[in-house]
């Protein structure tokens, strides 16, 4: 397994047509694909393109240290921000070296949108470009709108497209294993799950707690224990880790990141977005697949897309409608405590749904009657609390109760009002 996944194999061409109609033949490589593409050739354009920054830094450097190689004894680097002379790149490419020598040209585009202008520039010197010299452009991650752009297709019909993209994590214990060979050390596939857990979407944190275990422990084989002594936890997550966590049922990774999320300062309202989104997609594919709906159509007709098609399907055949109608009432209790409203500690509450919508709960509730229609709960000691319907004025909030067999972190504060769709409370 590769660092980056490639949209084409290993120096592979493809023909594939721009905007005007024309068609170009273009080679692309993921990042683990280039070192081998350089010990055969150098092309005179190379567009590194994604927004993952250490394989970017890396993949620039390789191309760099190559060109050097080749005798490219000068480079200039220019950045087209606003304002910048696109005749400044033509003429860059246009002259020889200081000395007589080649030389490289580094363009950096920090928007990935170059302007009509720097357009035509582009599509210009792909046309024709200087065999003396070695072109590298430098660009953020590009939409579909852009990668089929005509100035896009000239770069990488004339030379060779790299994409860094970030790393999925179930790609990060292979890329740990083969930054952990160079320094001569290898791990057990325990240790590397254990160190991809920690340094997820941080891969700048990831290669210098890889670089310090080369300096704090021996070659060869590394003990788990001095591993999980000697590496922080670095890790770095965002909302939607957490909507695919919970969806697929990884209650443990649910955990981490509510927690790693916290710590972060993420604001609440972003999560309780998420979490509706998920419950109401969720809800929608349920109602469709029992009505006969194949669960690939309903998904699709959910408008969800990417890796949380697959997570959503799982979720939609672990849970029942009945199931999510309770969870969609504690996202109403959620956002009242998210605006100070009721008594209860937000992150805890999300961490117990979204333990719930990952199909394991905090703890084992069984729902009884209450007096007026009410609903309480029994759990742990099974003691029960009676609970009574809010008056029409009153805002959401329940008073917490504590039972025994019940932790301190999840109490007994979710109750369900039946058959109003109003929350009860606690007495």
């Amino acid at each position: 397994m590769g660092a980056c996944r490639g949209d084409l194999a290993l120096g592979q061409p493809a023909l594939r047509p721009d905007q005007h109609g024309q068609r170009h033949r273009e080679r692309r490589f993921a990042f683990d694909q280039l070192a081998a593409h350089l010990e055969r050739t150098l092309a005179s354009i190379y567009v590194v393109h994604g927004d993952e920054p250490l394989l970017a830094i890396e993949a620039g450097d390789a191309i760099r240290a190559a060109a050097r190689k080749a005798g490219c004894d000068e480079r200039e680097v220019l950045v087209a921000e606003q304002g910048f002379k696109w005749d400044a790149f033509m003429a860059a490419n246009a002259n020889i070296g200081l000395f007589g020598g080649r030389k490289l040209v580094d363009l950096r585009i920090p928007t990935g949108k170059p302007g009509v202008e720097g357009a035509k520039a582009l599509e210009a010197y792909a046309a024709n470009p200087n065999s003396d010299h070695v072109t590298l452009v430098t660009l953020p991650r590009l939409d579909k709108a852009a990668q089929a752009s005509a100035w896009f297709s000239a770069l990488t019909g004339a030379g060779v497209a790299v994409t860094v993209y970030p790393l999925d994590r179930v790609e990060l214990p292979q890329w740990i294993a083969t930054r952990l060979g160079r320094q001569k050390q290898r791990a057990s596939r325990e240790t590397l799950a254990f160190l991809g857990d920690r340094c997820e979407g941080n891969l700048f944190a990831a290669q210098q707690e890889i670089e310090k275990l080369g300096l704090l422990l021996p070659e060869g084989e590394l003990a788990h224990d001095a591993v999980e002594h000697a590496v922080a936890d670095v890790a770095r997550y965002d909302v939607f880790q957490l909507s695919e966590a919970w969806l697929s049922g990884d209650a443990a990774r649910v955990v981490r990141i509510v927690a790693a999320l916290k710590a972060e300062g993420e604001g609440m309202p972003l999560l309780l977005w998420q979490l509706g989104e998920d419950l109401h997609a969720l809800a929608s594919v349920v109602d469709a697949v029992a009505a006969g709906t194949p669960v690939a159509t309903a998904i699709r007709n959910a408008r969800v897309w990417g890796k949380r098609q697959g997570a959503l399907e799982r979720a939609a055949k672990r849970l029942r409608a009945a199931d999510i109608v309770p969870l969609l009432r504690a996202l109403s209790r959620l956002d009242a405590l998210a605006k100070g409203i009721g008594r209860g500690n937000a992150w805890d509450e999300l961490t117990a749904v979204g333990l719930a919508v990952a199909g394991k709960p905090s703890r084992p509730t069984r729902y009884v009657s209450g007096p007026g229609g009410g609903v309480g709960f029994k759990s742990g000691g099974g003691r029960s609390a009676r609970c009574r319907p809010y008056p029409p004025q009153d805002s959401v909030c329940a008073r917490p109760r504590s039972f025994a067999g019940e932790s301190n972190v999840f109490r007994g504060r979710l109750v369900i009002a039946a058959p109003e769709p109003r929350f009860t409370s606690c007495f």
